[in-house]
């Protein structure tokens, strides 16, 4: 394992290790990927913990077991050397996922927009995204700016997502700012 040349700007968190599969060093795998083997399509993964340094890794094989991945990494055949990489993030630079078309925006792409109601007020920024059974929900928070001080849970749908400008940094819905 090496110390990756990616920036941690440049990296983007596809899943998560969190246990160990076995005696021969495989682990296993929350992907963040839709579908979930999606993650099995990079070969070469930056792990990354807070405090801790950077780890560059090659994927072997991997295999959907129920709701989570088993896989196995280059150089990695020890039980107990697996179970110190429970924990870290599984990392890839941003350059190396496909492009979207028209319309379509990774969840990386959103956090961060200030959003912005029909009636030009802010309403906060996107935190972050969950992923729920029906539709996902953008986690609006507060900011410099915001109407008020509400956290609130806007659905990621057509109904209400009205305009994304990722360059202006906005993304504008149809939210009642009371709701």
């Amino acid at each position: 394992m090496n110390t990756t040349p990616a920036t941690a700007d440049d990296l983007i968190v596809i899943g998560k290790i969190f246990s160990v599969h076995g005696v021969r060093g495989e682990v296993k795998v929350y992907s963040f990927t839709d579908p979930i083997d999606n993650l099995l399509d990079y070969k070469t993964w930056t792990l990354k913990r807070q405090g801790s340094v950077n780890k560059q890794v090659e994927l072997v094989s991997g295999r959907l077991q129920s709701k989570f991945l088993v896989t196995k990494l280059k150089g990695l055949d020890d039980r107990d050397e697996a179970q110190l990489l429970s924990g870290y993030e599984i990392c890839v630079p941003r350059n190396q996922f496909p492009d979207l078309t028209d319309g379509e925006y990774y969840w990386y792409q959103l956090e961060g927009l200030h959003v912005i109601d029909q009636l030009g007020q802010l309403l906060g920024k996107i935190d972050h995204l969950l992923e729920t059974g029906s539709n996902d929900v953008m986690v609006v928070k507060p900011c410099a700016g915001s109407l008020d001080d509400r956290e609130r849970l806007l659905p990621y749908t057509e109904q209400c997502v009205l305009a994304i400008d990722l360059a202006a940094g906005e993304m504008k819905v149809d939210w009642d700012a009371d709701f």
